[in-house]
């Protein structure tokens, strides 16, 4: 016996801000939901399951339009067609009180009650699923406390929609213990509401399918659902079942043998191309790109952020044309001088060190400064301004953190600048004469 378990699907997930990304594949980006679905009942097909689990969250809230309700009950009765039933519980997102509009669903969908934990019963494979749907998205009670005892004899499935205990990342919903499912004596417990892929337990199993389709960079890396395997004796395996369509990926590049931005763009080129020859698959992919490492190129790097990423625009594209997509790019390196190494040297660079750093200490500098930043901002996009921690900082008027970042790369990018001249002047003064103009 088969079936596969899935959950967090978010069907037609709004994707906020995407219009500000510049060259962002939107149509792949608001279709991946979709396909990433289709694929799931593909392999449903293909794999002639006797049953799916859905644990929740299978919509992203109330329908815009039918159209996804629409999508779902298609793709429902292909599943129909092919004698596969479905279990369907709903979660925070899909909870009675969030939803306005309601189809039909076909003969083969079952739902889980949100008023008491009712069991489905499969007698031909002598399997029982237990599982309570949320009447209200805030349901913050222990739902598993209430399931039924487990039927004698038969394959035990518990369906739930939890934050279990320790996912700070995610709402307390139906909140309850791995030590309460397991002694709950199911063989398995499919849990919805995490969205990564967490097998927690092996006796019995409780597992975490994760989300089907990464929506933005803090779901990076493979996404789908779990195929199970049961015989008479219990569970046997649980295999991932990858069917994302575009993935999410964080991409960090050392520059630390960079002595120049040319030098730094190849840097990233390489890994590009080792990140495409590593890819098993010909999905998109959506990189959010970190530069790293101690290095002299820092300075120069300063507040170049949106040409650097216009640069790492140009060879993705050059290297894998629609499948390569830069989301963001961050400047994470460091000086190769460390400031006591700034403070050995005699000259304006250290003066400028240490005037800088007495600077937090002159109060009245500060509230000028933190006055300037609060009429810059006054001018700057709420959403922009949600976007940047920096300008939450500057509206409460703590700019001393902003000072101490920018030290180190305004002293780098300064340095810098003093090494390029000097050896243009050194340059100019080997060159015949006439030739130095």
């Amino acid at each position: 016996m088969k079936f596969i378990h899935t959950a967090d699907i978010h069907l037609d997930s709004p994707l906020c801000g995407l219009a500000s990304y510049q060259n962002a594949p939107t149509q792949a980006l608001r279709g991946a939901s979709r396909a990433a679905f289709t694929r799931l009942i593909d392999a449903a097909i293909d794999e002639a399951v006797d049953f799916m689990v859905i644990a929740g969250d299978l919509y992203d809230g109330n329908w815009r339009d039918y159209n996804t309700g629409h999508f779902f009950v298609r793709e429902m009765g292909r599943l129909n067609q092919a004698g596969i039933p479905v279990y369907l519980l709903y979660g925070n997102h899909d909870a009675e009180s969030e939803m306005t509009r309601r189809l039909t669903l076909p003969a083969n969908v079952h739902l889980f009650d949100s008023r008491k934990p009712v069991t489905h019963k499969i007698d031909a494979l002598r399997v029982a699923l237990h599982g309570r749907s949320f009447k209200e998205a805030a349901t913050t009670e222990n739902l598993a406390l209430s399931y039924p005892a487990p039927v004698a004899g038969w394959l035990n499935i518990g369906v739930l929609h939890t934050a279990l205990e320790g996912y700070a990342a995610h709402a307390r919903y139906a909140p309850c213990s791995v030590q309460e499912l397991q002694a709950k004596g199911y063989d398995y417990w499919a849990l919805g509401h995490v969205h990564e892929h967490a097998v927690l337990s092996e006796s019995p199993w409780v597992v975490f399918p994760g989300n089907l389709q990464g929506r933005h960079i803090r779901e990076a890396g493979p996404r789908g659902a779990v195929l199970v395997t049961a015989s008479e004796a219990g569970i046997q395996s649980v295999e991932r079942l990858i069917v994302d369509v575009l993935r999410w990926e964080r991409l960090h590049v050392d520059v630390s043998a960079a002595a120049d931005l040319p030098a730094v763009v190849a840097l990233v080129g390489q890994a590009l191309e080792a990140l495409l020859l590593a890819q098993t698959g010909h999905w998109p992919l959506a990189l959010r790109v970190s530069l790293v490492g101690r290095t002299p190129v820092h300075g120069a790097l300063f507040g170049l952020e949106a040409q650097v990423r216009e640069e790492l625009l140009a060879q993705a594209a050059a290297l894998g044309g629609d499948r390569l997509w830069i989301e963001k790019l961050r400047l994470e390196t460091t000086p190769a001088l460390d400031s006591e190494q700034i403070s050995a040297r005699a000259d304006a660079i250290a003066d400028l060190q240490a005037l800088l750093a007495e600077v937090p200490q002159d109060a009245d500098f500060m509230r000028s400064l933190a006055e300037d930043l609060q009429q810059l901002t006054a001018k700057v996009p709420l959403e922009l301004i949600a976007a940047l921690p920096e300008f939450t900082a500057i509206r409460a008027g703590d700019v001393a953190a902003i000072v101490a970042g920018v030290t180190p790369a305004l002293l780098a990018q300064l340095a810098y600048v003093a090494v390029a001249q000097q050896a243009a002047i050194s340059l100019a003064d080997r060159l015949p004469a006439g030739r130095g103009g």
